[in-house]
């Protein structure tokens, strides 16, 4: 057993590797110890000698693997604009080389340059909403849950919140209305049905310990049929005749740009809804925004002042990089660049360049996969339209088996989806350069089939 053990290298000797030089000392002395543990119980067992060299090399790859990125690019190929599994909304090369000075050296986040005092980080964006949507003021905080929280234990703590039972949503990762309350402080009152709702249910249901008229957007099902609900624009009325705080959890939100009829026929515009001169309002700024991720709250300054003392916004706050890229993103609105936006870009596509965007990606795909161009749905995603399709078109693979082409082509980076039987390539949120990927992963699981 001896002879045998001896031939285990010393740990001291291999952290001094030439190989292994470059690597985190305290990470490889872990790694070092933990392989030659291995080692040394698979010599027990009647396993190979492993020479000096093969060891480093062994450790060099195990220490590779461990300190390999997890977060990766990916081609979405699913149709899918806005797609919460793979980040939503993405930055254009335009928005992050704008904002790369100001995040490379020291900035004006939160100082006055006329009166060399402190200021508040929320000021930046503040005349921006102003002009885009007329309001009066706008606060920010990490994510559009976040805000529904702050406004519930803000105005509602202890205070009944009416809301429709048709609205009480569940959203991705269990996040649900009657929670949210419940964990702010506010009561949480429904009214009418599940498909029906009436303005006589709000009023019936108003009384002393009432806060606030509550609507939330129905972000991922729709009530069809036999059924009726209080348009938000009934709820404010209601809710100044009664003294009462109107809020609008809109979910996702959008600037109402020229081609973008679709979305009007489903989802009222930021400016529509602003134009109402609600008391709150508030959305996701990496939804149909196209910006980062934030809870962009918008409305009277009577009611952003009192949030603003709220002591959770302390924990709720954005950092100077989301705060920079919202700005970017709103100027671009401004200045009517939607090209700096890739999800206005993609929202805007006509039929005729998604067709053409799959002419192109069908001339990249080997024949032994049968290419076929086909016209497909695509979704808008982000919450907004739920079952609403985008016309689109996409590529059809033919695989001996679709749901093996499926995992191969994600493994590379590539994720599509599955349709009668076929692998569907839907070009509606392909980026530039996404062609070339995608042809470069099916050559590569073409020539190891062929092998």
């Amino acid at each position: 057993m001896e002879n045998i053990l001896r031939h285990i290298p010393k740990t001291d000797k291999l952290l001094k590797a030439k190989a292994l030089e470059e690597c985190n000392g305290v990470l490889l002395k872990k790694i070092i110890i933990e392989f030659l543990d291995i080692y040394r119980n698979n010599l027990l067992e009647g396993g190979a000698r492993m020479e000096f060299e093969e060891c480093v090399e062994c450790i060099k790859e195990i220490y590779r693997k461990r300190t390999k990125k997890s977060l990766k690019s990916l081609v979405n190929a699913t149709g899918i604009i806005v797609h919460t599994n793979l980040g939503r909304s993405v930055f254009s090369n335009e928005i992050l080389e704008e904002i790369k000075p100001l995040l490379c050296a020291y900035n004006n986040l939160e100082y006055d340059l006329k009166e060399g005092v402190r200021s508040e980080r929320y000021i930046h964006l503040k005349n921006l909403f102003a002009m885009l949507l007329g309001v009066e003021d706008v606060l920010v905080v990490n994510n559009n849950a976040a805000a529904v929280f702050l406004i519930f234990n803000t105005f509602a703590k202890n205070k009944e919140v009416i809301v429709s039972r048709g609205e009480l949503i569940e959203i991705g990762g269990s996040f649900r209305i009657p929670r949210v309350m419940e964990d702010s402080g506010a009561i949480l009152k429904e009214v009418g049905t599940t498909n029906k709702t009436y303005l006589k249910d709000y009023q019936e249901a108003i009384n002393p310990n009432t806060a606030m008229l509550f609507k939330a957007h129905k972000s991922n099902y729709e009530i069809a049929g036999f059924s009726k609900e209080v348009s938000y624009q009934e709820l404010i009325a209601l809710a100044q005749e009664r003294g009462l705080l109107d809020y609008y959890d809109l979910g996702s939100g959008y600037f109402g740009l020229k081609g973008l009829d679709i979305l009007k026929k489903y989802e009222m515009p930021l400016e529509e809804i602003a134009s109402l001169n609600p008391s709150l309002v508030s959305f996701s700024g990496d939804k149909l925004l196209g910006g980062a991720q934030a809870g962009i709250i918008f409305g009277k300054k009577c009611y952003i002042d009192q949030l603003k003392q709220n002591q959770l916004l302390r924990m709720l706050r954005v950092d100077k990089f989301t705060l920079a890229v919202l700005e970017a993103t709103l100027m671009a609105y401004l200045q009517e660049k939607y090209e700096k936006i890739p999800t206005y870009k993609m929202l805007l596509q006509t039929k005729e360049i998604l067709k053409k965007k799959a002419e192109k990606l069908l001339g990249l795909v080997q024949e032994s996969f049968k290419p076929v161009i086909l016209e497909t749905k695509g979704y808008s995603g982000g919450g907004a339209m739920p079952n609403k399709a985008l016309e689109s078109f996409g590529i059809a693979l033919s695989f001996k088996d679709e749901k093996q082409l499926e995992q191969l082509l994600r493994e590379k980076g590539v994720i599509a989806r599955i349709e009668n039987g076929k692998v569907i390539l839907d070009v509606m949120a392909l980026l530039e350069g996404d062609e070339r990927i995608i042809q470069k992963a099916l050559l590569e699981i073409e020539e190891s089939y062929a092998r």
